[in-house]
């Protein structure tokens, strides 16, 4: 099972390492920032919740969780702000920016990782209601697993059973890279008579398929594949 993946942005270095270390310890993988500005180079999309400081540097917590909001590809990912702006009106804001929770400092460890689990609880609810299982959606990519078809902006895209299952296979599984051995055991069941020329075959008719995110089925030289976001 994957782990939940959460980010910390607070320029406290060491309150950082206190919750990455105390987060960590719960199961999650959890990364640090120090800044906005250095959480904006990450890949903020590959997390499942943020935790953010207000008063940072030039651009503040508040104005992180805008620019995030009004993204697509990080809209979604639930935001707790836990910062010293203790105020009822600082409390709105965030809450108003869409923030899921709002912890004011100082705080105890213990709370804020039941906050953690009550907001990825939650989400996850919220995402089961909007994405049922046996559909995946990414932007204007759906793939549903029932009727095996898959489309962008409304429009459906012809796919082989091969290709098909290697694109819920892909999505389904956002930033994992899956080797040729993998993708043999999973899409071919190890048939004897695949090559691995006919993996490599397959994903390049795959991307043609579904431009414009071809680009995200990248190779990662001596790896394998992966559906990059």
């Amino acid at each position: 099972m994957e782990k939940v993946r959460i980010l910390v942005v607070d320029d406290e270095e060491s309150l950082c390492e206190i919750l990455k270390f105390n987060l960590e310890k719960e199961g999650y993988e959890v990364d640090t920032a120090l800044s906005a500005e250095e959480a904006l180079t990450m890949n903020i999309a590959s997390y499942q919740l943020l935790l953010l400081d207000v008063m940072m540097g030039e651009i503040s917590g508040f104005k992180l969780a805008s620019i995030l909001k009004n993204s697509k590809t990080t809209a979604s990912i639930p935001i707790i702000f836990c910062t010293a702006k203790d105020t009822e009106k600082d409390t709105v804001e965030g809450l108003n920016l869409g923030a899921d929770d709002y912890i004011s400092k100082p705080f105890s460890v213990q709370e804020v990782i039941a906050r953690v689990k009550a907001v990825l609880r939650r989400s996850k609810q919220e995402q089961q209601k909007q994405n049922p299982s046996n559909i995946i959606r990414y932007e204007d990519l759906v793939i549903d697993s029932n009727s095996k078809k898959a489309g962008i902006k409304g429009q459906t895209i012809t796919l082989t059973k091969k290709e098909f299952e290697l694109l819920w296979l892909f999505v389904s599984h956002p930033n994992v890279v899956f080797n040729r051995e993998s993708l043999l055991e999973k899409i071919w069941h190890n048939d004897v008579y695949v090559i691995d020329r006919t993996i490599d075959v397959h994903i390049t008719r795959l991307r043609k398929k579904i431009i414009p995110y071809d680009k995200q089925l990248v190779t990662r030289l001596g790896y394998g594949y992966c559906f990059e976001i």
